[in-house]
């Protein structure tokens, strides 16, 4: 079972497992645009936010960054006493697992994408996001396998669109080649050499010559 939220943005999602056990599920079957987050050194849920593709973290409005972060730190068993604790979150594709690792546990692939965020309990922003909560019962390999196609047949349709563009690029450096060439030949037949010019003169003159005496 995962909880799923509506951010207080209005436009995103926001989910979470149930226990540990769903958080292997989540960390396993997440997908690309998810931002993952957990309160940094103490046991925690694992809470996701879905981005819009081609999103970055920089991206994210502030408010759902709040959203996740007060979310987080209330389902942590010893962060929810805390006036305050910290927040890490990252792309859910930096998160590395390794068969050592326990349940929950994870890692990063690149721990200098990983941002901290200190957070204040704000009991408003969670009891908000309480009204919102959904348990649902989602395929995430099938939902992470649908979204793997669609990102291929993307991929696909965008290199087909590019491969089009070059071919007329080719085309167009062709037909321009072709024109300086006709162009350069129709000038040089249209050319004509100073001695050349003085040898139709002279022969021009020597042809009227000829005639004054016929």
């Amino acid at each position: 079972m995962v909880y799923f939220f509506k951010s207080s943005c209005g436009e995103y999602t926001i989910y979470m497992g149930k226990d540990k056990f769903e958080n292997e599920e989540l960390i396993k079957y997440g997908l690309p645009e998810d931002c993952w987050f957990h309160v940094d050194d103490l046991s925690s849920a694992h809470v996701y936010l879905r981005l819009k593709p081609g999103m970055t973290m920089d991206d994210i409005p502030n408010d759902c960054i709040l959203d996740c972060c007060s979310l987080v730190k209330a389902n942590s068993i010893a962060g929810c006493k805390k006036s305050s604790v910290y927040v890490v979150y990252t792309r859910w594709k930096n998160l590395k697992k390794t068969t050592s690792m326990v349940e929950g546990q994870v890692g990063y692939h690149r721990p200098e994408n990983v941002r901290r965020i200190k957070v204040e309990k704000n009991n408003t922003i969670v009891r908000q996001l309480e009204k919102s909560k959904r348990e649902l019962y989602p395929d995430l390999a099938k939902e992470q396998q649908d979204r793997s196609n669609e990102i291929r047949l993307q991929k696909k349709a965008h290199r087909k669109v590019e491969e089009k563009a070059e071919r007329l690029k080719q085309l167009e450096r062709a037909r321009e080649k072709e024109e300086r060439s006709y162009d350069r030949i129709m000038g040089e037949d249209k050319m004509m050499s100073n001695a050349e010019m003085n040898a139709t003169a002279d022969s021009t003159a020597a042809e009227e010559f000829e005639d004054d005496f016929m």
